[in-house]
């Protein structure tokens, strides 16, 4: 015979679940509509363990067309992960427009695992949680709306569902060592949950939603609810004005930056000198890049510059006598639909190298402050909200160890135009002439005024451009040779220490 008690259960059960399905059919629309607008949506549901994350994501997603979503479970990083920043797997991960990306754990378990095994130093720390600072604001001001849910449960419930799921042979499996191990530790996870709150809960931004976990469809219902409100709220500001949801902060100066007008194209090497002075660099190079993969230090090297400045011989000279197993050569070109589709850092954050490897990047993220800006394929906001977010992405790879260095090879207008001609006549480098071309090269000024922008912005300490006078391609090669070995045995000094 059933009590008041239990009808009061019983009916309050069936109106969460009517709730519920109400939500869902909402969210169902908001997903439809932000797909049309091509808003990415990513959502995070991270939670003490045994607090229900899966159950959660699975009443999220049981509404959902499941060609628009996807859910990735995070688990511990694999070699080939533990061997890049530990960002880079989710940046991988990051939605594109037309996708829902829903993150079982994210690279909070990461900050928290490592504050309770002290696995990371406290400015390793503080440089960890700034990087994930920028990366969630990057994805913001590129237009993902993010949500950050955290399920909360107390000890003792804790314990209870721990024993339940250990007496069910179907999901024992699931209570390891290492769940055992957090539980024990409680006391010590809420504190640095609670300092993860202190560091992340961003009130204009990314606020995190807290929801105690004790009843799982109360929780659900309250999760999807923050989910709907959060999704109406942008697609209506989306279809009212898209250009008022993207703020540009303060632009970065960097004094000390270098300029064109301080560059002396008059440099020249006879072809004697040349090659002697070649030889060594390229036999200090092949060491050097042994080095790195022995001491397991990654390379970044960006290759900017005018059109026909020589920057694929000067890469062919960097690298003839380095192993070709250690190095890659991305060449940069317009970006396809489905780099399109995703944030405009992300299909570089994928061609990070591993440690000990070496990236070289013919022409690279910097397209956002050059081309895109003087051709208009993005907005002022954008190209002027890109200064920082380089910044902290190259700050974010120095803080991983890697050695990085930024060439602009330069080149005056003349010198460019004989290099033009002499293409058109030679049938065997014709092909590297282009109508493009001929085009960036009526607006010179336009581009010169980005570049000298791009150095004021982006010329950082960990980071730095250098101006290589490339009218006499010799010089270039050498001066490119010289200064990536002192990088390299800069770095190699640093880590030694």
């Amino acid at each position: 015979m059933s009590t008041v008690g239990d009808k009061k259960s019983e009916k309050s059960d069936k109106s969460v679940r009517k709730k519920i399905d109400e939500l869902g059919e909402e969210l169902a629309y908001l997903q439809r509509k932000s797909r049309e607008l091509g808003i990415p949506v990513l959502i995070i549901v991270e939670g003490l363990s045994a607090a229900g994350k899966g159950t959660l994501i699975n009443r999220i997603i049981q509404p959902l067309d499941p060609r628009g979503f996807k859910v990735s479970c995070i688990a511990s990083p694999n070699r080939d992960e533990q061997l890049r920043p530990f960002l880079w797997r989710f940046w991988r991960r990051t939605p594109s427009a037309d996708r829902m990306a829903i993150f079982d754990r994210s690279w909070y378990r990461n900050l928290l695992d490592s504050t309770i095994n002290r696995t990371l130093q406290e400015d390793e720390l503080i440089k960890a949680y700034a990087d994930v600072r920028a990366f969630e604001r990057q994805l913001r001001d590129g237009g993902t709306v993010f949500f950050k849910i955290f399920l909360d449960i107390s000890k003792k419930e804790q314990a209870s569902r721990l024993a339940a799921m250990q007496g069910n042979p179907a999901t024992a499996w699931r209570v390891n060592d290492a769940v055992l191990a957090r539980h024990t530790r409680y006391t010590d996870y809420k504190k640095a949950v609670e300092t993860m709150f202190e560091e992340t809960d961003d009130l204009n931004d990314s606020k995190w939603i807290k929801i105690s976990a004790k009843d799982g469809r109360k929780a659900a219902a309250q999760a999807i609810s923050r989910i709907v409100n959060g999704l109406s709220k942008r697609v209506s500001q989306e279809q009212a004005n898209p250009s008022a949801l993207h703020s540009v902060r303060r632009l970065p100066a960097f004094r000390s930056a270098p300029s064109l007008k301080n560059a002396d194209l008059s440099l020249t090497l006879s072809k004697d000198t040349y090659r002697e002075m070649l030889t060594v660099r390229q036999e200090r190079i092949e060491y050097l890049h042994h080095e790195l993969y022995r001491q397991r230090l990654p390379m970044v090297i960006v290759y900017e510059g005018w059109d026909a400045s020589g920057k694929g011989g000067n890469i062919r000279r960097l690298t003839e006598e380095m192993d070709p197993r250690g190095y890659e050569v991305i060449p940069t070109a317009a970006p396809n639909d489905v780099e399109k589709a995703h944030h405009y850092l992300w299909r570089f954050w994928t061609e990070f190298p591993k440690a000990g490897h070496v990236t070289i990047f013919d022409r690279s993220w910097y397209g956002r402050v050059l081309v895109e800006r003087v051709e208009g394929f993005c907005t002022e906001q954008d190209w002027k909200r890109a200064y920082r977010e380089i910044n902290e992405m190259e700050e974010n790879f120095d803080h991983f160890g890697t050695a990085i260095v930024k060439f602009w090879i330069h080149i005056d207008r003349d010198e460019q135009l004989r290099r033009f001609q002499s293409r058109q006549e030679n049938p065997k480098k014709r092909w590297k002439l282009h109508d493009e071309d001929w085009r960036n090269r009526d607006k010179w000024e336009p581009y010169k005024e980005a570049v000298e922008e791009m150095f004021l912005r982006t010329h950082t300490q960990y980071a730095p451009w250098t101006v290589i006078e490339g009218n006499c391609k010799r010089y270039a090669r050498i001066k490119t040779l010289d200064v990536t070995i002192a990088a390299i045995e800069k770095k190699i000094a640093q880590k030694s220490k």
